[in-house]
């Protein structure tokens, strides 16, 4: 955590992300800064399907793909789709703490259980299901991959800025991230 960059004033964003979406993005969540209309999205938010997560943003000012782990690995061509169609110039993505998809091999017995009671599999499915897609979704640490996914986009995105940010639970503020 102690790559971790408050942000309680417009001066404490990067410099590289001020004046851009994703300093616009920070400043709507975090500062209360009041809400510019936007007729089109201006930045993709990848973030994680955790329901404890809620962005305060304008209407239309962002694509919003939420993914286990915000892991935009197996959402590339709505990535594409984003920026080529949708003409967004930002991807901010988000990481959180207590994320379900790190160590997700120690909830394996949870997991197989679950689907056996909630949905009515039987357990070798569950097992079989879980072993073919925990490897894809497995995080290990929230902010290494966050890092690693922005850097993963920024090479096939070139001409985009990419943001790699921290959303932390606990206080429900955005956090910059020192690389």
């Amino acid at each position: 955590m102690d790559r971790l960059i408050r942000v309680s004033t417009k001066e404490d964003i990067f410099p590289e992300y001020r004046e851009t979406p994703i300093g616009k993005l920070v400043e709507y969540h975090n500062l209360r800064s009041s809400h510019d209309s936007y007729s089109k999205a201006q930045v993709l938010i990848g973030m994680c399907m955790d329901y404890r997560k809620n962005l305060r943003i304008p209407e239309n000012f962002a694509y919003i793909l939420r993914s286990g782990g915000g892991n935009l690995r197996y959402s590339e061509f709505k990535v594409s789709y984003c920026v080529a169609l949708g003409g967004v110039k930002a991807i901010a993505l988000l990481g959180h703490n207590n994320c379900g998809m790190v160590n997700l091999y120690s909830k394996k017995e949870r997991f197989i259980k679950g689907l056996v009671e909630n949905a009515g599999w039987n357990e070798k499915a569950a097992e079989e299901h879980f072993m073919n897609f925990a490897p894809m979704y497995e995080l290990g640490n929230e902010i290494d991959f966050v890092i690693s996914e922005a850097v993963r986009l920024k090479a096939r995105y070139p001409k985009i800025l990419v943001a790699p940010l921290f959303f932390n639970i606990e206080d429900n503020e955005l956090y910059l991230i020192k690389k």
